[in-house]
């Protein structure tokens, strides 16, 4: 039986079993939601504890301490192609998985439970599939984007919509405001998809693959600001990594991670040539200055430009 013909069957029993699978705090959010909600959840799945911080001290992952938290058995794998990770999941008998901020499941565990798999993504498919459909949604200068929940299948980020809610992007709004936001709208998301699939009122939509567009994991090097591009698309391109990965420059020798900006009226500065006026640093585009408001030298915290100028000696 297909995912979709299953839902209909799933209005017969209320309360789903929900196997919750995640990582990072965005997914706690959709999991205390589950919980707030009555669903039961007999197991989570969660990457293993990581050695952090300057003592490499083993730290479970925000999902794995919420869990533990509310006394939810964890398992936590290296490999999900596993066949103890199989075993494990089908032991815990779930009616549904729940993925949010995960790793891509193989086929042999996200066709175990009855009704199939479902993950929450960051973005209003087919638009932005990928690893950082946030980042790109900012930085390609978008005014809008959501949150997805579908159906898994084989092929990354592809399977039929379930429900999909949209977000606003205003012109100031970081990566990590919007992650923020989109954390809650999507646990709300996740709570509504597991009412409709629970009360046989589902209806998975396929995705129009000719409107997909891609969101691939940013690394190091994508992040250099290439000051030669407009103002705009350095602001957009500013917000769209903040606060991390971070967008960067090298001033004086010197990375500087720049976390916020402003577009000014002010052309006669040439791309990439640093102008340090009282309390404020302009930086010339290839059309108008920028005026950074955050950022980061090597080594240091972020600041404000105010307390950042303070004890910067940079060459202008």
């Amino acid at each position: 039986m297909s995912q979709e013909a299953e839902v209909v069957a799933a209005s017969s029993h209320p309360k789903l079993r929900v196997l919750f699978m995640g990582t990072p705090e965005f997914a706690v959010a959709s999991l205390e939601k589950i919980l707030e909600h009555g669903y039961t959840v007999p197991l989570v799945v969660t990457t293993p504890d990581r050695a952090k911080g300057r003592g490499l001290r083993l730290t479970p992952s925000a999902v794995k301490q919420a869990a533990l938290d509310h006394g939810i058995p964890v398992l936590t794998p290296e490999r999900l192609k596993d066949i103890e990770v199989a075993e494990a999941i089908r032991q815990a008998n779930p009616d549904i998985i729940c993925v949010v901020a995960f790793r891509i499941l193989p086929e042999s565990v996200f066709t175990i439970p009855r009704l199939g798999s479902f993950n929450l993504h960051g973005s209003l498919l087919p638009k932005y599939r990928g690893a950082a459909p946030i980042n790109w949604a900012i930085i390609n200068g978008e005014t809008q984007t959501g949150v997805t929940t579908f159906f898994l299948k084989q092929k990354v980020d592809t399977g039929n919509i379930i429900v999909r809610r949209e977000i606003p992007i205003s012109p100031q709004m970081t990566a990590g405001q919007l992650h923020d936001t989109m954390m809650h709208v999507g646990a709300a998301a996740v709570v509504d998809t597991l009412r409709m699939i629970e009360q046989g009122i589902a209806n998975p939509l396929p995705q129009d693959d000719q409107e997909a567009t891609p969101a691939p994991k940013i690394f190091r090097n994508d992040c250099q600001i290439d000051w030669s591009r407009p103002a705009e698309i350095v602001h957009n391109f500013i917000r769209g990594l903040s606060p991390y990965p971070g967008a960067f420059t090298i001033h004086d020798g010197r990375t500087l991670k720049l976390f916020r900006s402003q577009i000014t009226n002010q052309t006669d500065i040439p791309a990439g040539v640093f102008r340090i006026q009282p309390n404020a640093l302009l930086i010339g585009t290839g059309t108008a200055a920028i005026s950074i408001t955050e950022l980061q030298q090597e080594g240091k915290r972020a600041m404000g430009i105010e307390e950042f100028l303070r004890g910067y000696h940079g060459g202008k």
